[in-house]
């Protein structure tokens, strides 16, 4: 039997976890799961903005501004949303529960719940199971963590980097959540992120802020928000780097990886979307203000007739027009250019014949497809990751209570 490795989630230093089942899915899947830094760390979130939050979300927000944690404890199979009062004091007796067995102030646990919305949590089941899932906290079970976090994903995700940091070497770790109800800012998604980087604060908050805007605030599956967004991430020093600042080369390094984390975690995302069979880029350029970019980039990747061309292989650049005219962003149709791979479809607003089309054809048979959308008004451009949208999306969300 080979020797375990450390990774994701508990590829740095000083991190520990766990993930069981604590009989709140039906069929017996792992449900239940813990991040726990040994000693306080810095920590740093952003959570939906849909005003209809869980629960958790609404306590982790609240906890998370006194800077230090100690751990994280998440569940699948249940929301804890929209859940009243009742929801509120179940987080709030669960985190007590965990900070008892740590040995610690209560305000230190963050949590985060995912899963089908409006049911009580089985309080007593978790309770029962708690004991358990501290006591097997390891730095070896970091797949089980991911793995209890899912709902409808595939596969667990799991991402890691490392730098080096004035003779130390920094890591960061990574698992994430979320094929369904994907769409900035975050929706359904849960990505924790942990570091023994030894960072101020500002920094981290900086860094997070700067790489979720990058990553998952440019990701969307079905252009829906959800009310338990949440990424959070966990700062222990046990590096014993000098403390990174923003501003310094230390903290460009830093943000690099963390950036690189991140990116790989918004490809498992992506490329495990509910029901998708094709997982497009979208690149647009040419635009006035970084702000229309952005715009043009998430009108065409929330689409939903953009969506089912693709998985129909319906070379309809028409349905990509409107898209465009749609985003709100300054524009001229006449400056407008189109191209699927490096076949051009649109050249100054208007189509390129049957022939760019059928040459369009084959690239759209791939598995992964690069849109380029040229505006022609200026220089900034913008990135989106999306997916086709499929008959089988349709049968996960059909009956999706039944799946969770």
């Amino acid at each position: 039997m080979g020797k375990k490795v450390q990774g994701g989630i508990t590829f740095p230093k000083g991190f520990q976890a766990n993930g069981l089942n604590a009989g709140i899915k039906s069929n017996r899947k792992p449900d239940l799961a813990l991040i726990v830094s040994e000693v306080d760390a810095e920590s740093a979130g952003l959570f939906t903005v849909n005003r209809i939050k869980a629960a958790p979300v609404r306590l982790s927000q609240r906890r998370i501004r006194f800077g230090q944690s100690r751990a994280i404890l998440v569940n699948s199979g249940n929301a804890n949303a929209c859940t009243g009062d009742a929801g509120m004091q179940d987080a709030l007796q669960l985190t007590e529960k965990v900070s008892q067995f740590l040995n610690c102030n209560a305000r230190k646990i963050l949590c985060a719940s995912t899963g089908v919305i409006g049911r009580p949590l089985p309080v007593n089941n978790i309770l029962e199971a708690i004991p358990k899932l501290v006591d097997g906290a390891s730095p070896y079970r970091n797949l089980e963590c991911a793995t209890a976090i899912m709902t409808t994903d595939t596969y667990p995700k799991e991402a890691q980097g490392e730098f080096p940091c004035n003779g130390e070497t920094v890591r960061i770790g990574g698992i994430a959540k979320g094929v369904g109800m994907i769409h900035p800012q975050m929706a359904t998604m849960l990505v924790f992120l942990t570091t023994d980087a030894s960072i101020s604060r500002d920094a981290l908050r900086s860094a997070l802020q700067t790489v979720v805007d990058r990553n998952f605030h440019a990701l969307s599956v079905d252009g829906e928000t959800s009310t338990n967004d949440s990424v959070m991430i966990l700062a222990n020093g046990c590096a014993e780097n000098p403390k990174i600042q923003k501003g310094t080369s230390s903290y460009a390094d830093f943000l690099e990886t963390l950036d690189r984390v991140c990116q790989k975690l918004r490809e498992l995302l992506v490329h495990d979307g509910e029901g998708a069979t094709k997982f497009i880029r979208i690149s647009v350029q040419g635009a006035r203000s970084r702000t229309d970019a952005k715009k043009v980039a998430a009108s065409i990747a929330k689409s939903i007739l953009v969506k089912t061309a693709f998985f129909g292989e319906d070379v309809n650049w028409g349905r990509i027009m409107v898209a465009i005219g749609n985003a709100g962003a300054t524009i001229r149709e006449e400056k407008i250019d189109i191209s699927f791979g490096d076949v051009a479809l649109v050249h100054q607003g208007v189509g390129m014949g049957e022939s760019q089309e059928e040459k369009a054809l084959e690239v759209m048979k791939g598995k992964e497809i690069h849109v380029f959308v040229s505006l022609g008004m200026g220089p900034m451009t913008a990135e989106y990751w999306t997916t086709d949208m499929s008959y089988e999306y349709v049968r996960i969300n059909a009956g999706y209570k039944g799946r969770t």
